[in-house]
Formats: C-alpha cells, sequence, structure tokens
C-alpha cells in the first residue's frame, strides 16, 4: 500500500474563520473544489466542505453571513502525508467526511479528498495489472 503523499493538495484555498460563510460556497463554486480551509490568526483550524454548508446554512436556516467557524465541523482528524489509503479511506468514512486536513511536523500541508484517494487506489490497480500483464507476457 502506497502513501497519500503525492495526493496531497498542498496548494489550498482559505479563508479567515471570521469570513462569511458566503465567500466560502463562491470560491467552491469558482474553483471547482468541494472545500476550504478555515484560517485563524494565520493558523489552519479546520475545513469546511460543501456538505457542512448543507448542513449549516440550507438545512438549519443559517445566515450566508455567518463567520466560517460557524460552518466548519469539530473533531475531525487530521492524518499524516505517510498514512496508506485504507487509513485514511477508513477515518473518511468513520467522520462522514470527504475531506481531511494532512499534517507533517505538527503542520498543517494540505488537504486530501476522497477523489484523491480513490485515484491512488485506481494507480496502484493499474499497476499491479501492468506488472501481472509483464508476468505472463514473460518480459
Amino acid at each position: 500500500m502506497a502513501s497519500i503523499h503525492k495526493h496531497v493538495t498542498r496548494e489550498m484555498v482559505s479563508l479567515e474563520a471570521t469570513a462569511p460563510i458566503r465567500e466560502a460556497a463562491r470560491l467552491m463554486s469558482e474553483r471547482k473544489i468541494g472545500s476550504v480551509a478555515v484560517r485563524d490568526g494565520g493558523r489552519i483550524v479546520g475545513l469546511v466542505t460543501e456538505r457542512d454548508l448543507v448542513a449549516t446554512v440550507l438545512a438549519r436556516g443559517a445566515d450566508a453571513n455567518h463567520p466560517m467557524r460557524e460552518a466548519m465541523r469539530q473533531g475531525l482528524p487530521r492524518v499524516s502525508s505517510s498514512a496508506t489509503e485504507v487509513e485514511v479511506a477508513g477515518l473518511m468514512r468513520d467522520h462522514t467526511t470527504r475531506h481531511l486536513l494532512v499534517e507533517e511536523g505538527g503542520q498543517v500541508v494540505g488537504v486530501v479528498s476522497m477523489r484523491d484517494i480513490i485515484q491512488l487506489m485506481l494507480d496502484e490497480k493499474q499497476f499491479l495489472i501492468e506488472q501481472l500483464q509483464t508476468y505472463i507476457d514473460g518480459r
């Protein structure tokens, strides 16, 4: 099993925790992304995802001008860039999320999405298929 290291998005889109929820939704739509990192005092403290916006704003009838910190889910784990796709997929399943922050040396360095994990799994399967084909062909 490979680590997620190469599949981490290191150029995160982020907003201050005090920015309006509406701004996070606009950025997600504009950039076709599923999450925006939340900064507090220059430090990444969490993520707001599309699912969070649905649960916080739409389902509860909250004001889209409320600060992002109100839409951010608490208690999501962070993963190391050395984590395997199986470990990350399990955390995503257990915490009902498609995005996790990635840490190295106690610092947030990026985000990994379910799409990234699926791509990693597909890449590994393709590699195995190619290895088996080479073995079968006797090359």
